[in-house]
């Protein structure tokens, strides 16, 4: 097995998922050079010197490892965070030189980078869903924490294929900037309580927005780094800054020499004593916090996307209550589930290992009674984090099957959204199925099946309209081949 599946690795440029040697040893030195630039240049602000950079790659036909059976459906972009600042564009090169078997991006509160993953994708032959995540407020369950310690009520919800931004000036696109203004405003309030806490390391909320982001939206991730940066500034020399944060987390210099070595482990540290649960910065959410779940799923479904509950491990009481919750997120309009397997396995106690599997076991059982497709990833929001999840493993090989199922109706469902104006969670899905749900997906996870859509195609597809498009969606889902149309 590749150590693009199997080994944990540090975000930064030169600790990518690798070429296969094999590969590498055909690759002369100015070659590889030449595709470290523009690896480079997918990471920049500027989307006209991405979409430069993107071209030229798919233009030297860079070989990548042999397709598998990896996807990772949940990587977010530097349009919320990404550990490496990786662009939509970059991250579906990765998945493209890893030989994933489909990719997708989900980002925070925004859906910046939706249209350019889908390009991306398409100029690299790679099968693409593209979504969002919301918190919003539960209040069937507000007495009790979900899936956002020590919260309750609050609730992690995500939207899966998308398939661009809602038109400006719409009602779908007021709504998106509503969540954007409110997720801003509680941002900026943190920071002031920060400030106010810590003015020797006070920042600039607008100018840690310009600098760190390329569309305006920063996360706590951001801000952490900043605060970093600018410790880092105020107190130069090793012993003061050493003793600055001893006092701010309440360590020994030594455990803070330490965890200074390691920086994702530091920033950790430093966002949880600012920013979380009994923070400097933090103020407990209420109801009012957050925007209800049924109207964030409703505003998801209604700009064509699937609405997607979303579970954590299974330990909080909220989350002890599986059946109830999921019936109750099915009732206000989820239709898929969302999860993150590495957190429900990758455990150092055996019997926390143990009993979050047994969680994981019972919630998938669950989504598969009611035919919720599975939507799985690995988040990339964090060093540390694996590229894809290990299917292969002990763990998760019961569930593969599953969750590549999942898999081909959601990059199914992005396609016939795309194209047929099709979306898996409209009326007109529901009536052309007659509300049977297992043949939906069976439809569904045909057309995923296929070969990814490349440029070529997504042109030719479009240019025919929804009418004759669905017609060659579905004689091509029958024949597990594109029919009626140029492909390679």
């Amino acid at each position: 097995m590749s150590n693009v599946k199997t080994e944990p690795w540090e975000f930064h440029e030169n600790a990518i998922p690798p070429i296969n040697p094999k590969t590498e040893s055909r690759l002369g030195k100015v070659f590889q050079g030449l595709v470290k630039e523009l690896e480079v240049d997918l990471g920049d602000f500027d989307p006209a010197v991405r979409g430069r950079a993107l071209e030229k790659l798919a233009s030297l036909e860079v070989p990548g490892s042999e397709q598998r059976d990896d996807v990772n459906l949940h990587t977010h972009t530097f349009f919320s965070y990404h550990a490496a600042g990786w662009s939509p564009s970059r991250y579906a090169w990765e998945a493209r030189k890893a030989g994933l078997y489909a990719a997708g991006i989900i980002d925070f509160d925004g859906l910046d980078g939706v249209s350019e993953f889908l390009a991306a994708s398409e100029a690299l032959a790679v099968r693409a869903t593209a979504g969002i995540e919301v918190r919003a407020f539960l209040k069937e369950f507000g007495d009790v924490e979900i899936d956002s310690p020590g919260e309750p009520g609050v609730h992690y919800m995500a939207g899966s294929g998308f398939v661009k931004r809602p038109k400006g000036g719409s009602r779908e696109d007021d709504y998106l900037l509503s969540l954007q203004r409110t997720s801003a405003a509680r941002s900026r309030e943190l920071v002031e309580r920060i400030n106010a806490a810590l003015p020797d390391i006070a920042i600039d909320f607008d100018a840690v927005t310009r600098a760190k982001t390329p569309s305006g939206y920063a996360t706590e991730r951001h801000f952490v780094s900043a605060y970093v940066e600018k410790a880092a500034e105020v107190f130069p020399s090793p012993l003061q800054l050493t003793g600055f944060w001893s006092e701010v987390l309440g360590l020994p210099k030594t455990s803070v020499t330490a965890l200074l070595a390691t920086v994702p482990a530091f920033e950790e540290k430093v966002r949880g004593k600012l920013m979380k649960r009994g923070g400097l910065g933090y103020v407990q959410p209420g109801p009012s916090t957050f925007p209800p779940v049924g109207e964030v799923y409703a505003w998801i479904k209604d700009c064509g996307a699937i609405p997607m509950d979303s579970w954590l491990d299974g330990t909080s009481p909220g989350e002890a209550r599986a059946r109830e919750l999921l019936e109750c997120n099915r009732s206000l309009g989820a239709r898929a589930l969302n999860l993150i397997p590495d957190r429900n396995w990758n455990i150092k106690d055996p019997a926390d290992k143990q009993r979050k599997l047994d969680n994981l076991a019972k919630v998938i059982a669950l989504a598969n009674e009611y035919h919720m497709p599975l939507h799985i990833g690995t988040e990339g929001n964090k060093a540390g984090l694996p590229f894809v999840d290990d299917l292969s493993g002990p763990e998760l090989a019961p569930y593969k099957s599953l969750f590549l199922t999942g898999t081909r109706i959601l990059v199914g469902h992005a396609a016939l959204c795309r194209f047929a104006d099709l979306p898996y969670a409209g009326d007109d899905a529901e009536a052309m199925f007659s509300g049977d749900v297992k043949a939906k997906n069976e439809f569904f996870e045909a057309v995923g099946a296929l070969p990814p859509v490349n440029t070529q195609l997504s042109r030719e597809l479009r240019e025919m309209g929804p009418a004759k498009a669905l017609t060659v969606l579905k004689d091509s889902a029958r024949r597990a081949k594109w029919s009626g149309v140029r492909y390679p």
